[in-house]
């Protein structure tokens, strides 16, 4: 039977989907940098408001400092860091060899949560993210046509160091969130994730001198109606359903399950943008689906 874990893992890989395809549009009207800050902007007006209607209190003040300290790390990890370095890779490398490498998030997180949280799979787990992981990176591969270009040799080993490196960060993340979030509520949780992301763009776009191009993308009305929406089903709903994912269920599960994004947005890419499905896509797509029924069932 299916438990509240998996599910909402489940259900985070369709909010992150639908999340994916706002962030598209929005980054195609003002650009990847804008759309990353003022999305995070957005959420943490949305779940500070959240947080006065449901708990009373527009802060997460009552987080204890051990669910701060590591909420907030997990936050520059997978929201900050993680995000930062994969939108240059996306750029440098295209977006199969960065969603390809970016797969071996969840294997990475097992093999961590092991490591330093004592979390053990059984060996029908480890097959079933095998099983997900291999058809997740089949679907990439089959939609490589699309990509552009070929990067030169030094172009590719950086963009292949960054997203190994946001592969690995998002992993510690996963990590970092399992270990913080203990009983604490999801959703305040979520905020303390974002706010710490948060604070980790505004320094950048400071140092980086980029406030003239994100406060110019705020000028434009149909990017902020889909950032609006992104920023809802994504850092709110989706991160918030990550939490009570990795809360409960094992971290590499739970990584596995999210992961499965690439393969939701299958039929998305059929019905709003019109490609056609290959071999891969397709038989990549039953893989994972076999390996999410070995874990999930």
């Amino acid at each position: 039977m299916i438990g509240i874990g998996e599910w909402a893992a489940l259900g985070t890989a369709l909010a992150w989907t639908l999340s994916a395809l706002a962030w598209t549009a929005a980054g195609q009207r003002i650009g990847a940098w804008a759309t990353s800050f003022i999305r995070l902007l957005m959420a943490s007006v949305m779940l500070a408001a959240y947080g006065r209607l449901v708990r009373g209190l527009w802060f997460p003040s009552d987080a204890s400092p051990t669910t701060w300290w590591y909420l907030s790390l997990s936050g520059l990890c997978g929201f900050f860091l993680s995000d930062l370095l994969f939108f240059r890779a996306l750029v440098l490398i295209g977006p199969r060899r960065a969603l390809l490498v970016q797969s071996l998030t969840p294997l990475i997180t097992a093999l961590l949560a092991a490591a330093l949280l004592g979390d053990r799979l059984l060996p029908l787990d480890w097959l079933g993210m095998l099983l997900t992981v291999t058809g997740i990176a089949w679907v990439i591969r089959g939609r490589g046509a699309a990509s552009h270009g070929a990067a030169g040799h030094e172009q590719l080993g950086l963009g292949l160091v960054l997203a190994i490196i946001a592969t690995v960060a998002q992993a510690i993340g996963f990590v970092f969130s399992k270990q913080g979030i203990g009983q604490y509520d999801a959703v305040a949780g979520t905020f303390i994730r974002v706010l710490a992301a948060l604070a980790g763009f505004l320094v950048l776009t400071t140092m980086a001198r980029r406030w003239a191009t994100v406060l110019g993308a705020l000028r434009h009305r149909e990017a902020m109606a889909i950032t609006a929406y992104g920023s809802l089903v994504g850092p709110c709903l989706g991160v918030a359903l990550s939490l009570v994912a990795i809360r409960h269920c094992h971290a590499g599960v739970a990584a596995t399950l999210i992961s499965t994004s690439p393969v939701m947005i299958l039929p998305f890419a059929v019905l709003v943008y019109r490609e056609r499905l290959n071999v891969h896509a397709i038989g990549g797509a039953i893989l994972s689906v076999c390996g999410v029924a070995l874990l999930t069932l």
